[in-house]
C-alpha cells in the first residue's frame, strides 16, 4: 500500500513538473548567433548546482538586501535574474519589486526553471516570468529590464560576448547591469575584476561602480550598457586574454 501511494505521489508530481515545463520556454526570437563572436580566451567553469551557498549563509549576510541596496532596486522595476538557478535572489527580489513591479527569473536550466515555478507557486509569486535561455543568448525581451542581475554565474557563460551583446537589446534606456563575482580565476568558479572589466568593454558596456561585498559575497560590478549606436559590430569585438594563469 505504502509503495502504491509513493507511486502515486511521484507521477503527481511528475504531471505537475510537465505542466510547468510546458509553460517555459524563450521569451524572445533567437539573437545574432555564437558563431559571429570571438570564443573565451579563458577557462568556462561548469555549472554545477543551482545556488552557490544555502540561503540561510546568504540572509545571515544580507546578500539580496545588500546588492538591492547598492544598485538602488525599488518598488516597479522590472528585474531580470540571469542564471537565477534555485530562486534565491528571483524570490526576494520579486517582494521587494511588489505587484508594480515584475522579475524574469532566467536559466540555461530548464528543470531549475520547473524548480522555480514550483517554488514561486508555493509561495503565491505573481509577478514572476521564467525565460529560458541559450549559452550564447538569454532570449529576453527587447527594452524589458531596468536591471539584470547576474550573481555567482558570470564564470559558467560559455559565450560572453554573444551573450552580453544579445543582452544589450532586452535593457532599457537607462538600465543597469550587475554582476556579482568572486576574485579568483574563472577555473575556480570567479572572475578577476580586471578581467570581467575588459570582457564588458569588448562589447561596449561602461563600468559605473565596483563594491566590495560583506563575508565571503566577493564584489558587486555595476555597468551600464551601450548606449544607441554603441554597440560593437560582433567582428570587431577582441577577445580579453586571460592574465591570471589559469588552466
Amino acid at each position: 500500500m505504502i509503495a502504491l501511494v509513493r507511486a502515486a505521489m511521484f507521477i503527481a508530481a511528475l504531471d505537475v513538473a510537465c505542466a510547468y515545463a510546458a509553460d517555459i520556454g524563450y521569451l524572445a526570437p533567437p539573437g545574432v548567433p555564437a558563431k559571429e563572436f570571438p570564443s573565451p580566451q579563458r577557462p568556462v567553469a561548469q555549472i554545477v548546482s543551482p545556488t552557490r551557498a544555502s540561503e540561510e549563509r546568504r540572509d545571515s549576510l544580507n546578500e539580496a538586501g545588500e546588492i538591492a541596496r547598492l544598485l538602488d532596486l525599488k518598488s516597479g522595476m522590472t528585474i531580470g535574474d540571469i542564471g537565477a538557478g534555485s530562486g534565491y535572489h528571483t524570490v526576494r527580489l520579486s517582494r521587494l519589486v511588489g505587484p508594480t513591479g515584475s522579475v524574469i527569473a532566467q536559466d540555461v536550466t530548464r528543470r531549475y526553471l520547473i524548480a522555480l515555478a514550483m517554488r514561486t507557486q508555493r509561495l503565491k509569486l505573481i509577478n514572476v516570468r521564467f525565460a529560458l535561455g541559450e549559452p550564447h543568448d538569454p532570449r529576453l525581451p527587447a527594452s524589458s529590464l531596468d536591471v539584470a542581475l547576474l550573481v555567482h554565474m558570470y564564470h559558467e557563460i560559455a559565450q560572453p560576448y554573444a551573450f552580453l551583446y544579445n543582452l544589450a537589446p532586452a535593457l532599457k534606456r537607462g538600465a543597469r547591469v550587475g554582476i556579482v563575482d568572486l576574485e579568483r580565476p574563472t577555473s575556480e568558479h570567479g572572475t578577476p575584476i580586471e578581467l570581467l572589466r575588459c570582457e564588458l568593454a569588448a562589447v561596449g558596456y561602461r563600468e559605473i561602480a565596483t563594491h566590495q561585498l560583506a563575508g565571503d559575497g566577493g564584489y558587486l560590478a555595476e555597468f551600464s550598457p551601450p548606449e544607441v549606436g554603441g554597440l560593437k559590430s560582433p567582428r570587431d569585438i577582441v577577445a580579453c586574454g586571460d592574465r591570471t594563469g589559469a588552466r
